[in-house]
């Protein structure tokens, strides 16, 4: 089975932000990750790592006026010089955290801006941050992020619509976030895009579907889908991104069926990640 990382953004949000590393290393995980952290300074998040033994998995970009509905910048036309500032923010962060790898969130462009335009403007951002992401020893990755629930108008919302911007951009650094409760909602069939897929996925989360909340609480089959991963060859980190019904500990049973618990899902007998 993959190793399997703990998302400090929606689980265990019982408790203040920084607190929650040491939640996440109690219940057994030992990778984590985290939409922003930008919040807080990178030493106190690198202390939280450090001093619990975590190992930070992926954050994203900076995704602009989160209150105002933006939800990324790197497909929004008009919008390139906050991109790349993030980018540079996010790439300091990365490298004092030693985190490897950088979601760059697509955006919603809204319903008057021309689609190809809003494409190429991906297509661009996107080239930029992977060269700049590889001089610095970091993978950018591209979610697509289901349109029909999560976030309706979402630029990238099917693994083939990432697939076809990455094939685009043509850079190595630039790969797959594969998200299967994005997936399932936007109807794909995961054993067959998993198997197709696969080339480029870097990163892969996962939440029950419907309702985004803890395995078995819905009808994802999430121990064969990850066994399923294993058998191709897949060898990154499953990131729990869902929302708990009830706090964070008690809806962590789902663990129980993947063969073991998230510490022994998480590191081979040499205490390496699988």
């Amino acid at each position: 089975m993959p190793p399997i990382a703990a998302n400090l953004t929606l689980l265990f949000t019982e408790l203040p932000f920084l607190e929650r590393f040491a939640a996440a290393r109690a219940a057994g995980f030992r990778g984590v990750e985290f939409l922003f952290p930008y919040a807080w300074p990178p030493a106190e998040v690198k202390a939280a790592l450090d001093d619990n033994g975590l190992v930070p998995v992926l954050f994203n970009l900076p995704a602009g006026d989160w209150d105002a509905g933006e939800r990324g910048l790197a497909g929004l036309p008009g919008r390139e010089a906050a991109f790349r500032d993030g980018l540079e923010r996010a790439l300091d962060y990365a490298e004092a955290l030693g985190c490897p790898r950088l979601h760059a969130m697509a955006g919603i462009p809204g319903a008057a801006v021309d689609p190809e335009r809003a494409r190429v403007t991906l297509i661009d951002n996107l080239g930029h941050a992977a060269e700049r992401a590889a001089a610095r020893g970091r993978v950018l990755t591209l979610e697509p992020i289901n349109s029909r629930l999560d976030m309706p108008g979402y630029l990238i919302d099917t693994p083939a619509r990432a697939l076809s911007v990455i094939q685009a951009v043509g850079e190595p650094s630039l790969r797959l976030q594969y998200d299967l409760y994005h997936a399932r909602v936007m109807g794909e069939d995961l054993d067959a895009s998993l198997a197709q897929c696969l080339p480029w996925i870097e990163h892969v989360q996962f939440a029950d579907c419907p309702g985004r909340h803890q395995p078995g609480t819905g009808s994802l089959p999430l121990a064969a889908l990850l066994a399923r991963l294993d058998a191709l060859g897949y060898r990154g980190w499953a990131s729990a991104e869902y929302h708990p019904r009830g706090p964070t500990a008690d809806s962590l049973a789902w663990l129980a069926n993947l063969g073991g618990d998230s510490e022994s899902l998480s590191v081979n007998g040499k205490g390496e990640t699988h």
